[in-house]
């Protein structure tokens, strides 16, 4: 590796030599670059003419320095890692990989930068030979060696401490903001909300702990703190969320709010006893994601946004999405909500809990150890002058005929219930002691909903050793072109990235509604819904399994329980 200082070739000429982008695409990010003054390579990957990977593929030709890909390096150990503190590591955006003889090899965002290059050779007294990685991978690094690596290795003199007569829970009790703590905890967030995770795991158990986080629907293990500080971590946690730190006997729920790079993110806590301690659940809730969700974008096929666009536009009835946890339901009603959302409307929400905060939309949170549950702030609402209602869940009685009334007096009404497709929901809601008559006239649609995994962009490639008895499963020719991701360092090796959603959505027509007033059962009812064009929930995956989306595997994992 040999350190470069001047450019071999401008970054434009790279990119038009290699064909990854026109003479006009560039022209038009130079003139963006030269008007916002932000570098053209950003400009470049925020309009997807290129990757990420090709811009820095580029970069390194353009200025003469190697790629280094830092999640293949091997362990870093502690006297590099001295070298540089974390401050100057940050700060350079620069972190120590390796010495050889009186050589250090370091990883920079930015080597064409002649003074943070300057000013580490002067603090480190050596030779430097410079790689390029990109930003996401030396922050991952940082918090990797300089954060998690403090707390999860023995960093505490045994001897000493059992001399002083300190005991770990004192330890723990003591040390909740302490800068190690702290960090620690910020770099758990760090990790969740870089790699988009939905949810972040902390149990204890016997003589260790486990850290894991829910990745695309997966739950991943993360290298763990010692047991001895996790009294600590938990403590810190409580803080954060305005938790009492002594109550270690009683669930707890809570909420704090984390600022990553600039991006504020909400934290839901929920802390609850075990055998081996308090395990934690925090789910992030990420405004940045929400925020781009829409109708549009959340999954539907054209023919399903026209059906939901027509629903919901409707001045009265209900809409009700079905689904186990985490399919995604209430970031569908949010979007249904943000697109009808007017000054000329009154809509209110009743949630538990409420997860995201819409502009111009009263939203309640369910306080049920004061009696405040849904069908109180329901009964409330009708003395609200609503125009729509949003019922975070129908699950008892009171609550779906209360609901029901709204929607048949004028209201249009939002809601959820848990079952498996939509058919099912109808006998669902008459179990709970709806009249059928009254059912009938106030739904106007169901959709039933599921998220699936997608295939990495980056590592797709089709499948062609499928079995005969899989083509006969999904009803498909065995010309159908099929994929799968192989794995590669932007999927962590999971082949896939992201989730989308797939719809079965059942429209209430007159020869349905005939159907749930006498009563017909759950396979009358599909018979005739299927008469009328039902797509269910499987022929929407094996559709996204089709269209290059998703893969055979999510298709049977997601759909087993409907066919």
């Amino acid at each position: 590796m040999v350190l470069a200082t001047l450019r071999k070739k401008y970054l434009g000429e790279v990119l038009l030599e290699s064909k990854k982008i026109t003479k006009e695409q560039l022209e038009e990010c130079i003139k963006e670059s030269l008007e916002r003054k932000v570098r053209i390579g950003e400009i470049l990957v925020e309009k997807k003419y290129v990757t990420e990977e090709d811009l820095l593929k580029a970069l390194s030709v353009s200025l003469g320095v190697e790629r280094c890909n830092l999640a293949e390096i091997p362990e870093v150990n502690q006297t590099v890692l001295d070298l540089i503190p974390e401050k100057i590591a940050r700060k350079y955006s620069a972190v120590p990989i390796k010495v050889k003889d009186d050589a250090l090899t370091i990883a920079m965002v930015d080597p064409a930068n002649v003074i943070f290059k300057d000013d580490i050779q002067k603090m480190v007294g050596k030779k430097l030979s410079v790689c390029l990685a990109s930003e996401k991978d030396v922050q991952e690094f940082i918090e990797k060696y300089y954060v998690r690596t403090s707390m999860s290795i023995d960093i505490e003199d045994e001897s000493a401490k059992q001399q002083a007569g300190t005991s770990d829970d004192d330890i723990a009790d003591t040390n909740a903001d302490s800068a190690p703590v702290v960090k620690y905890v910020n770099s758990i967030f760090f990790d969740a909300i870089t790699k988009r995770a939905s949810d972040i795991h902390l149990e204890p158990f016997e003589k260790d702990i486990s850290l894991r986080m829910r990745l695309d629907g997966d739950l991943v293990s993360f290298q763990s703190p010692q047991k001895k500080y996790y009294n600590a971590i938990v403590s810190r946690i409580k803080i954060m969320s305005e938790l009492d730190i002594a109550e270690r006997r009683l669930p707890q729920d809570g909420k704090c709010r984390v600022n990553i790079n600039g991006v504020k993110t909400d934290i839901r806590v929920s802390i609850i006893p075990t055998i081996w301690g308090e395990k934690v659940v925090m789910r992030i809730l990420a405004k940045e994601l929400f925020a781009n969700l829409g109708i549009d974008n959340i999954g539907f096929t054209p023919r399903e946004i026209t059906l939901f666009k027509d629903a919901i536009a409707a001045p009265y009835g209900m809409i009700l999405v079905t689904g186990p946890t985490s399919s995604g339901k209430t970031t569908t009603l949010y979007s249904a909500l943000k697109h009808i959302n007017s000054e000329d409307l009154n809509i209110s929400t009743v949630e538990d809990p409420v997860e995201y905060e819409l502009k111009g939309i009263n939203q309640c949170h369910v306080r049920s150890d004061i009696g405040l549950d849904f069908a109180r702030f329901l009964r409330a609402f009708m003395r609200q002058d609503p125009d729509v209602i949003l019922v975070g869940e129908i699950r008892d009685k009171e609550t779906a005929q209360i609901a029901i009334q709204a929607a048949l007096t004028g209201h249009l009404v939002f809601s959820t219930v848990h079952t498996n497709d939509t058919v099912s929901t109808i006998s669902r809601m008459t179990f709970m002691g709806v009249e059928s008559y009254l059912l009938a006239d106030a739904v106007n649609l169901i959709v039933a909903q599921r998220l699936v995994r997608m295939i990495c962009p980056f590592c797709k490639k089709e499948v062609k050793d499928l079995s005969d008895t899989v083509y006969e499963k999904l009803g498909i020719e065995k010309t159908a072109k099929i994929y799968k991701g192989t794995g590669c360092k932007s999927c962590d090796d999971t082949g896939y990235k992201g989730r989308t959603a797939i719809f079965e959505l059942l429209p209430v027509t007159s020869a349905i509604k005939k159907l749930i007033t006498s009563n017909a059962n759950d396979i009358e009812i599909r018979e005739t819904a299927h008469k009328e064009g039902l797509v269910t929930l499987r022929q929407a995956a094996v559709a996204k399994m089709l269209s290059g989306i998703t893969t055979v595997d999510e298709v049977f994992s997601v759909t087993s329980a409907v066919k």
